[in-house]
């Protein structure tokens, strides 16, 4: 039967000796076999239970639990529980970088990003981002969660949005008209990405255009002020009348 050194195992599990010569003196773990030099030797058994050990302490448990759990739970139930524990951190992971991934998109929106102003928007997105899936059918939610851009991703779309928003912010502040070469261009980007968006389907576009109309509050989606809205308006009118030859 082949036995592993206390050497051998600290450096294939990168863990150190005076670790192990630990374990042995708490009877966590000892080893199955020790020479008459006091050399230890560990069985493949042995080292089953180090991996045992290793991951139960990954689950920050104490020692006193894990000796009390190491003969109670098979490898297979141990590696059950890690593997919930890392879902749980990767989802908070996620969370997190979604959370910074809208702050860094929030601060390409807006000029002047108030501390009030994020915590509110952050608020919101955790507590009701997805309110305004409320507004739609079970067959239009599939498409709309995989289509509509969302801050906390950095996906083509999200950032075609967030550069068409500024551009529409600009054009306000300059005191750019609707009804000029670039509020036609906007009209145009906007109703190219929509395409991309909705896939063709006009009445899910209009439905949901009414949804973005909507208090922030009451459909959880990033709040565009309603002159920015109102703007957008005036751009696809006019583009529609241009297109019309009117």
């Amino acid at each position: 039967m082949k036995q592993w050194t206390t050497g051998q195992v600290s450096k294939e599990r990168n863990i150190s000796v005076r670790t192990l010569c630990y374990y042995d003196q708490i009877n966590l773990l000892t080893p199955s076999y020790k020479d008459d030099k006091g050399r230890r030797y560990y069985s493949e058994e042995d080292l089953f239970k180090l991996e045992k050990i290793i991951i139960l302490k990954s689950l920050s448990l104490p020692l006193k639990n894990i000796r009390d759990l190491l003969d109670k739970l098979s490898y297979k139930q141990i590696l059950i529980s890690h593997h919930n524990y890392l879902q749980e951190q990767l989802s908070k992971i996620q969370t997190s970088i979604s959370n910074t991934a809208s702050l860094i998109n929030m601060i390409d929106l807006e000029e002047c990003l108030s501390w009030e102003h994020v915590s509110r928007i952050v608020q919101t997105s955790q507590h009701n981002s997805k309110k305004w899936m409320d507004y739609f059918e079970d067959d239009e939610k599939i498409l709309l969660q995989e289509t509509i851009p969302n801050l906390g991703s950095n996906k083509e779309i999200t950032q075609r949005y967030i550069s068409l928003l500024r551009r529409i912010k600009w054009c306000i502040k300059h005191n750019i008209k609707p009804e000029s070469d670039e509020g036609y261009q906007i009209a145009l980007e906007l109703i190219d990405i929509s395409n991309d968006t909705f896939q063709g389907d006009t009445e899910l576009m209009d439905k949901f255009w009414k949804v973005r109309k909507l208090q922030t509050d009451e459909t959880g989606l990033y709040p565009i002020s309603e002159d920015a809205l109102e703007y957008v308006e005036q751009c696809l009118s006019y583009a529609t009348e241009l297109r019309a030859g009117i």
